[in-house]
């Protein structure tokens, strides 16, 4: 179970007022001018983090933010896996970070052996990486194509060449000295050779080239920007012969929109690109103008999307068995794009009932599966119920109740939240079950306080019997052993229970045990507990212990032999098999049971697999606004 994934928060640097976290690691608009200008032109709030600077608690305190990763060589790797388990994010990738040189041509000069980073950890780990990201942004198309090739799953992610971006106003700067600097040929002179991260062989390769063609040249370092620019507008031409992949350097692009002309090699990655191979400078400047734009919508849209969800829940005779299953199904309503209903072929009015408010309310999807309710193994018929059921949901995501529960109106927004922040690492999430016992006043501490309702509508999860559990009769027939209940989430492809975060943690259950035990300490800190997490969390009210009087004749009338099927334990109808009364069920009155739910209501719980013994089990109360 993944424990506080999604709750705890510690507190960090993070400021709660941002729309989203940007990463890199320095920001420096000389050899970061992709991310200096994108952040120059957002029109979202930006708090920006040195890779260097993130840790797990940034992580926690901003997992609710939406993520933009540039260049991260200082992230501690070991943050990797937390990040694509529990973050929704992006990533612009300027060279080759599955590399440990950054660049494969760079090692395999340096091994004097072909690139294998992509079969080592640190290649692993970036790719795992790239393909947890909500969308790649890429330098060229040709960096795009070698990633893809190498690790193909990346291919199903959304992949958009970004090349070099320019702000608005430093577009306009060289827009500008375009229209009013020396530019025309007679005024130009000199062709110039960049030194800036630029090695020695590269500059004498430069030198080699001009000299071979009696060309002027300037070896330009250590300048201001400002200074460069107008270097690149009073010079003929720019040599670059970089030996190792460049996918789109900014420079190049600054030059040839003053109208330098260009000695590149095919090391210069993007260089033979429709967008730039041309004469016209107006359609580049257009393409550079437009693409701040066309991320920051990308990223608004990612941010504004809104999953749908759909609810499901199953009944059968639920009329006859005094169900709230209308006002289950309307509190999902509240919050669901649409709620499907298996029924099993009720035969009291349930049907029928679901039907007119299907008509009512289009969202409610109803649909017959009928079942031998009298067969041997009729339990194991619930996991299917809801397995057909969830095969029904068309939504983003899935949430699950059963027909006797009920979701507070305060809490549907609360869902829509959480769909919305839902880290992508999980599939499941469980949240907490308001137990009832006799009345609204007394909440159960007996039982788990927490059951899966949130999850993706993943095709391989599904419902039934945990692969290890199942058992089959005599007559060949499936029934488990105990430790389910016959509806466990499981995979549709291994049979195994599927991991879910939750609230809970082993300190709030040693808690709950504590109390139970008599320990009053214990009991008022797991209230207090309790009634902080249904207070901040969506919770589901279960009224199945609600009216003890209904609860006992279903257990006289329905659960007996539901247990006695699903585990193939058989249940005569004697005394000792009896764990409410001292005599066969077949003896016992209605007057009889009304007399024991009547007592019953003095406790606050009971687990039937031993008769009562005039235990006061302890309870919670919890606040009004909680319940």
């Amino acid at each position: 179970m993944l424990q506080n994934s999604v709750f705890v928060k510690p507190n960090s640097g993070v400021d709660e007022t941002v729309d989203l976290i940007f990463v890199s690691d320095s920001f420096d608009e000389v050899f970061e001018p992709t991310t200096t200008n994108l952040i120059a032109d957002s029109p979202l709030k930006i708090q920006c983090i040195k890779s260097a600077d993130v840790n797990m608690s940034v992580l926690f305190n901003a997992s609710a933010k939406r993520w933009i990763f540039a260049n991260f060589s200082q992230l501690n790797p070991e943050l990797i896996p937390s990040i694509v388990a529990n973050l929704k994010y992006s990533i612009i990738e300027y060279d080759y970070k599955f590399c440990r040189h950054r660049s494969p041509a760079k090692h395999a000069k340096l091994s004097q052996l072909s690139c294998d980073c992509p079969d080592q950890l640190n290649g692993k780990l970036v790719s795992a990486f790239y393909y947890g990201a909500e969308s790649l942004w890429w330098s060229s198309e040709k960096q795009k194509e070698k990633y893809i090739n190498l690790f193909p799953f990346l291919s199903e992610k959304d992949n958009v060449v970004l090349s070099s971006v320019f702000s608005k106003n430093s577009l306009g700067t060289l827009l500008w000295l375009q229209k009013h600097a020396l530019i025309s040929s007679d005024s130009r002179s000199g062709w110039l050779i960049l030194n800036i991260n630029t090695s020695q062989e590269e500059i004498e390769n430069a030198k080699e080239w001009c000299l071979a063609r009696g060309e002027d040249y300037q070896i330009i370092s250590d300048f201001s920007h400002n200074q460069l620019l107008d270097k690149l507008a009073r010079s003929i031409g720019v040599v670059y012969l970089p030996s190792y992949e460049d996918p789109c350097p900014h420079v190049i692009l600054e030059a040839k929109l003053l109208g330098c002309k260009l000695h590149l090699n095919d090391n210069v990655e993007h260089a033979k690109e429709s967008w730039f191979d041309v004469d016209d400078l107006s359609s580049i400047s257009d393409y550079l103008y437009s693409s701040a734009e066309i991320f920051w919508k990308a990223i608004q849209k990612n941010m504004n999307n809104k999953h749908t969800i759909s609810g499901y829940t199953t009944t059968y005779n639920c009329v006859k068995q005094e169900y709230p299953f209308k006002e289950c199904i309307k509190s999902m309503l509240q919050f669901c794009d649409e709620v499907c209903v298996v029924d099993g072929g009720s035969t009291d009015g349930t049907y029928e009932k679901l039907c007119d408010l299907a008509e009512t309310e289009p969202r409610v999807k109803v649909k017959v599966v009928s079942r031998d309710w009298n067969h041997i193994r009729h339990a194991v018929f619930d996991g299917m119920q809801k397995a057909e059921a969830r095969d029904m949901c068309t939504g983003d995501f899935c949430w699950q109740m059963d027909s006797d529960e009920i979701v507070r109106s305060s809490d549907a927004e609360k869902i829509i939240g959480l769909v919305n922040m839902m880290p992508p690492g999980i599939n499941v999430l469980s949240l907490p079950v308001v137990d009832f016992w006799g009345s609204k006043g007394k909440v159960r501490l007996d039982t788990t306080p927490w059951k899966w309702r949130l999850s993706r509508n993943n095709s391989d999860i599904t419902h039934g019997i945990p692969v290890e559990l199942r058992m089959k009769d005599e007559n060949g027939h499936l029934y488990a052993s105990r430790g389910t209940d016959g509806c466990d989430m499981i995979s549709r492809t291994t049979g195994e229970q599927l991991d879910h975060a939750s609230f809970a943690s082993a300190d709030s259950e040693a808690a709950r045990h504590a109390a139970l035990q008599g320990n009053s300490q214990a009991l008022h800190a797991y209230q207090e507990w309790f009634s902080q997490v249904t207070s901040d969390l969506p919770s589901v009210m279960h009224y199945s212990w609600y009216d003890l009087n209904r609860k006992i004749k279903t257990y006289k009338n329905y659960w007996s032999r539901h247990w006695e099927s699903l585990y193939n334990i058989p249940q005569r109808d004697t005394a000792d098999n009896n764990m409410f009364f001292d005599k066969p069920w077949s003896q016992v009155s209605d007057e009889e049971i009304k007399e024991l739910a009547e007592k019953l209501e003095g406790i606050g719980g009971w687990i039937w697999n031993s008769k009562w013994d005039g235990t006061i089990t302890p309870h919670l109360t919890l606040p009004s606004n909680n319940v």
